[in-house]
């Protein structure tokens, strides 16, 4: 083809798959979601739930854009909690990932839990006997405690219990998840900054990135997509936003201990709720402990509601210093 899509715009791509179509013709399909990136091999294209298809420059037929924000198809509260665990997995990435079945095996040298277990979500493609057996080795092989991230009161949980995992010592315990739609009129704060770099001084007042300096920057700043919010000079306050598909995730939200109650934390997360809706996100996702009263009293006028729990489990044969954080 002789032009193409710009970066950044949402497009319909169709494309040949091999083989004969119902007509007759050649099968086709089409691809819809953002351009992330074009070379001279394929088109690069985030879709609604964050996965990323590339479609082959030989095989494209033609393109074009569709509406930067589409009527939304589906509400957050609706989403099931093994596609939304997937989600929430794009927007923390880990620096090693596999797939059994549905469930993803995770690790990221132990810089928190949720990049440091296997999501224990949907089906294994096998017998839950066998699929716990595979995950224990996974993480054995390389030196790393095994650990499941597994949904309350789901299958999972019980047939880890039923094979003798359970919370580790030290292990957090898991989190509470909410969802909540997005609007279209955040106030955007003209002193909060949204940088697209990770710096210094935001990650050290993360101060959650002690276990594997490396491996906490390959994963605070790995998706496509990722903006890190800061107030005051020097910093006083700091929030990252991911955006992933049509989701935003929230995350990170920290004020300096004598500037709390001030409103910094507010004023952080509708600027990074309008940053993610300038990127095509209308809905979001946010990951904190039931007891923290104060975070969800902020995230509650946003219209975030409970979605799920979840909690960590490990096996008998996990060594005693597991990843500790959500």
């Amino acid at each position: 083809m002789n032009d193409a899509p710009q970066i950044g715009t949402r497009i319909v791509v169709r494309s040949l798959v091999g083989g004969t179509g119902p007509t007759g013709g050649p099968a086709m399909t089409d691809t819809v979601g953002r351009v992330l990136s074009i070379d001279a091999e394929a088109y690069v294209v985030e879709r609604r739930d964050g996965t990323v298809h590339r479609v082959a420059v030989t095989d494209v037929v033609t393109w074009k854009q569709v509406p930067e924000r589409p009527l939304r198809r589906r509400r957050a509260a609706d989403v099931d909690t093994t596609t939304l665990t997937q989600i929430t997995s794009r927007g923390w990435p880990p620096l090693q990932s596999e797939m059994l079945g549905d469930w993803e095996l995770r690790a990221a040298g132990g810089f928190t839990g949720r990049a440091n277990s296997v999501a224990a979500v949907g089906s294994p493609g096998m017998e839950s006997t066998d699929a716990i057996a595979a995950v224990e080795a996974w993480y054995l092989a390389r030196s790393a405690p095994p650990m499941a991230q597994v949904i309350v009161g789901s299958g999972a949980e019980r047939d880890f219990l039923d094979a003798g995992w359970g919370p580790g010592n030290g292990l957090r315990a898991g989190a509470l998840v909410q969802v909540a739609d997005l609007a279209l009129t955040y106030a955007i704060d003209p002193e909060v900054e949204v940088r697209t770099e990770l710096n210094e001084q935001w990650l050290a007042l993360y101060g959650r990135a002690d276990e594997d300096m490396s491996a906490a920057r390959a994963v605070i700043s790995g998706p496509t997509t990722v903006g890190f919010a800061q107030l005051g000079d020097p910093i006083e306050a700091i929030a990252r936003v991911v955006v992933t598909g049509e989701w935003a995730g929230i995350a990170a939200v920290e004020v300096l201990p004598h500037r709390r109650e001030a409103g910094l934390a507010t004023r952080l997360v509708s600027t990074c709720l309008a940053w993610a809706v300038e990127r095509g996100a209308d809905k979001a996702y946010l990951q904190t402990m039931r007891e923290n009263t104060a975070a969800l009293a902020l995230y509650e006028p946003f219209g975030f509601v409970d979605h799920h729990d979840y909690r960590y489990l490990q096996s008998p044969s996990a060594h005693p210093q597991a990843a500790g954080r959500c």
